[in-house]
């Protein structure tokens, strides 16, 4: 057990600008040894600056960083490494083909007579992923694994690499609740062990479950440093957001339409290793929740539906009259559009405009051989920046440069330039702020209310109970239930999820 704090790495009045806009504003920080601090602030407050910062990947225009009380200059990524300080990123930043065990010794591989030791590796990553109880063929590529499993190889090697300061970013955004469990165990051995970890994320009650200080920061500035058990969880939303939170997320759960107009079936469509067949119907008004657990068939519902994947049963009709989806663009040729869970992966291209990500699914639909002008671009991207209140300082600006939360609204935009009728959102509140969480709600009760259909996907129970008007409830790949009305709880979501049988979930 450690006796006495210590500061293992600090930040002393940080500032960092770009292109003449100020990132960070004379900023200060330090994580102790043995504890775990987390970072906290919304998309854009500074904290992927400041950790950039402090790893090597920028460098500050002025401040002083310190570790273990000797002011240094990092020079990289490489040098950070060397003074002990380990990250993990939010985004699974490994190597898909290469082997789980090729991924964790990378740069560093056990030799035997000048030639890497395969088998010593292997059973090094073995033994190495039992802590974390992942029992894998580490043999096996990476991409291989879900999301979730690379997210958890991706934390063993930064835990493995780290020598004193381990910085976590997200690292809990793809993981379900035993694998949070585990992750945040081993945090809090390296705690004891003297380690000083750095926890940024947007779950404030992971936040109270492990971490000893908070220090937050707005618009690049420092609002303060306080210690987690002296500090209510309304006080700390206040100082995230400048402002209280209750107007901003004061909503009840949805009342069905008096009538479902315009409706949209899916009979029986299912598809092998996938999803079992399901049967659901939603009509204009409509915002049906989907609530699962990772793994539980979510994501592959709404492949299905987008025609991203080939169901091999079912059918599907559109207003009584039978449709065949059998690939995304046919699903937006009848109004369907798909914000999808990974969004820097599957939905916003990098080093394309908000303009242009802005503009691309309507293009689509209207072919490359109409092309649009970049005058109708831009009045459109424009449209939509002042619609969804996307905060960008030029719509020429690429996306990849937006915060987490606003490259999620250039998304939605993207579809709603479509004049969409079902609209399938996965996990549109992952991995953003407070305050853009609570814009993307309301955002999806006005769309309700304009007669635009829904279906939601999210991890977030109480989320799915706000603005539901049913929640579909899912189970180890199959749909197992469905909640309405009063009905519609987190008690009751939670026991459908737990449920034995399908029938007992469905009361």
């Amino acid at each position: 057990m450690v006796s006495e704090f210590q500061d293992l790495l600090a930040a002393q009045n940080i500032s960092k600008s770009f292109l003449g806009f100020k990132a960070l504003d004379d900023v200060s920080f330090s994580v102790r040894a043995g504890e775990i601090h987390a970072l906290l602030g919304e998309n854009g407050a500074g904290k992927s600056t400041l950790i950039k910062i402090l790893t090597g990947v920028y460098k500050a225009d002025s401040g002083v960083i310190v570790v273990k009380g000797t002011p240094v200059t990092v020079r990289d990524t490489q040098h950070a490494q060397q003074l002990g300080i380990g990250t993990v990123y939010q985004e699974v930043n490994l190597l898909p083909n290469l082997t789980v065990a090729e991924n964790i010794y990378i740069g560093r591989q056990p030799k035997r007579f000048g030639f890497v030791d395969t088998r010593k590796m292997q059973a090094d990553a073995k033994a190495l992923l039992a802590q974390y109880d992942i029992h894998i063929d580490v043999a096996a590529q990476l991409s291989s694994f879900s999301v979730a499993v690379q997210q958890l190889i991706a934390i063993a090697r930064a835990v493995d690499m780290s020598g004193s300061v381990l910085i976590l970013d997200e690292p809990t955004a793809s993981l379900d609740r035993h694998e949070v469990e585990l992750l945040f165990g081993v945090m809090r051995k390296l705690k004891a062990r003297g380690l000083g970890i750095v926890f940024i994320t947007h779950f404030l009650d992971q936040v109270y479950a492990v971490s000893d200080r908070i220090t937050v920061l707005r618009n690049g500035k420092l609002v303060g440093t306080r210690d987690t058990a002296s500090l209510p969880k309304v006080e700390l939303v206040s100082m995230m957001l400048g402002r209280t939170l209750a107007a901003a997320t004061e909503h009840g759960r949805r009342s069905a339409p008096a009538s479902i107009e315009r409706e949209i079936t899916f009979k029986g469509v299912g598809r092998a290793r996938s999803i079992e067949p399901f049967d659901l119907s939603i009509g204009a008004g409509e915002v049906v929740g989907v609530a699962g657990l990772l793994g539980s068939g979510r994501t592959e519902t709404a492949r299905l539906m987008f025609g991203i994947d080939l169901p091999d049963s079912g059918a599907v009709s559109i207003d009584g009259k039978p449709a065949k989806i059998t690939s995304p663009r046919e699903a937006v040729h009848f109004g369907f559009g798909l914000c999808p869970e990974d969004r820097k992966l599957d939905g916003i291209i990098g080093d394309l405009s908000v303009r242009e990500n802005i503009a691309l699914a309507l293009q689509a639909r209207k072919g490359w051989l109409k092309r649009m002008s970049t005058h109708e671009q831009t009045e459109l991207a424009d449209r939509f920046v002042k619609a969804l209140d996307i905060r960008t300082t030029d719509i020429e600006k690429p996306v990849k440069l937006l915060s987490g939360g606003n490259q999620q609204k250039v998304i939605l935009a993207r579809w709603l330039a479509t004049s969409p009728r079902f609209l399938i959102l996965d996990e549109p509140t992952r991995g953003i702020d407070v305050g853009a969480h609570a814009e993307i709600i309301q955002l999806i009760n006005r769309l309700c209310d304009e007669g635009l259909a829904l279906l939601v996907i999210s991890s977030e129970i109480e989320e799915i109970v706000a603005y539901s008007t049913r929640v579909r409830v899912l189970r180890d790949r199959v749909h197992v239930g469905e909640l309405k009305g009063d009905e519609i709880s987190t008690a009751n979501i939670v026991r459908a999820i737990a449920a034995e049988g399908s029938s007992e979930a469905a009361e």
